[in-house]
């Protein structure tokens, strides 16, 4: 079975212009959404070769060209650069009639990522890349980005799918998470102080997690931002509110123990200072709302789990009945925690960000 896999694979990388010959292939299994390859010869790693969830990412020809064009802004030496294998056809990506859509990318040697900031260094480093990142893309041409998810972080289309979850939700669930949709309701009240009115639109990435962004084994230097699929106009709370529920927290999304869940200061201060040494390059308005920014994120990723779960769990993927509840719930908690720091963020943010003039 898996040689017939790696033969069919081989096949398709004869669309591709790279060598002809024959390729070993691993899987990765590290995403959600796409199927991923490491592509080897003779051992040694050369390409990530993926197939893109078209059920997902319903546009791919307008997702590719986001990457692409993002690719030509996305080098420097504090920043390494991925590059796109092109195809035959000189395409950045290569449609098969039966199993669909395939990009090969190159591969970044002695690499890793992590799930959550192990010491101030990594916290540090992603808040360094996550700025270079944003300084990179600052000149981007907004209107050649198409959005890949349309409106993927809108708090109102969110509460709305929310609210019908609960007009529709058995009752047994609804008992089992009347304690997280009350912690929903007030949220979503508190949250009506975000005005995007006066931002600056900007090209974000859109899923800053931690573990989408490489490090360096030798030195623990990050070296650019993976998974970008989802790389569209979005406002640079968003990156820095995603980043800051895996750096600054060091439980696990789902975690069910939530002594567990924290609140590092330390670790949010270094991640400040990686941002900081970039230089000046967000505006007063933008740092005026990046506390929040800590708050709306792992808030809308847990109301979209909780909607899920009294949904029946037909998003995301899980692995137990409640586990969309119990990722809900630690969330939420994580939220109620930035919650309590608001005001500490807010000083640290205005003592270290200065306004781009």
């Amino acid at each position: 079975m898996i040689a017939n896999k790696y033969v069919e694979l081989n096949e398709l990388l004869k669309n591709f212009s790279i060598a002809r010959k024959t390729y070993e292939f691993q899987g990765i299994n590290q995403g959600y959404i796409n199927d991923t390859y490491l592509v080897l010869d003779n051992q040694f790693p050369l390409y990530i070769l993926q197939r893109v969830n078209h059920n997902v990412f319903k546009d791919v020809h307008g997702l590719m060209e986001n990457i692409a064009n993002a690719f030509q802004h996305l080098e420097d030496e504090n920043y390494t650069a991925i590059e796109l294998l092109k195809t035959e056809s000189d395409h950045s990506y290569y449609k098969d009639e039966k199993t669909g859509y395939w990009r090969l990318m190159s591969y970044i040697n002695n690499t890793t990522a992590y799930d959550n900031a192990t010491d101030n260094n990594i916290a540090f480093e992603a808040g360094r890349v996550v700025g270079k990142f944003h300084q990179l893309l600052s000149e981007a041409d907004l209107d050649k980005y198409v959005d890949t998810i349309p409106n993927f972080h809108h708090l109102p289309l969110r509460e709305k799918q929310f609210e019908e979850s609960i007009q529709s939700a058995k009752s047994e669930k609804l008992e089992t998470a009347k304690n997280a949709i009350s912690f929903a309701k007030e949220t979503l009240e508190k949250l009506n102080i975000l005005d995007n009115s006066k931002l600056p639109l900007r090209v974000c990435h859109n899923d800053t997690k931690l573990n989408n962004i490489l490090f360096s084994k030798e030195d623990h230097r990050a070296l650019c931002l993976i998974d970008l699929d989802t790389i569209m106009k979005g406002y640079f709370y968003f990156d820095f509110g995603d980043a800051i529920r895996t750096v600054a927290n060091t439980a696990a999304e789902d975690e069910q123990d939530h002594d567990k869940i924290t609140f590092e200061r330390p670790l949010f201060e270094a991640f400040i200072k990686g941002l900081e040494s970039n230089g000046p390059f967000l505006s007063k308005e933008e740092i005026d709302l990046l506390p929040w920014g800590a708050v709306f994120m792992p808030f809308i990723h847990g109301l979209r789990a909780l909607t899920d779960y009294l949904n029946d769990n037909i998003y995301y993927k899980v692995s137990y009945e409640n586990q969309n509840l119990d990722r809900c719930l630690s969330l939420f908690n994580f939220t109620n925690k930035a919650l309590q720091q608001l005001e500490y963020m807010t000083q640290v943010v205005k003592e270290r960000l200065t306004p781009k003039v």
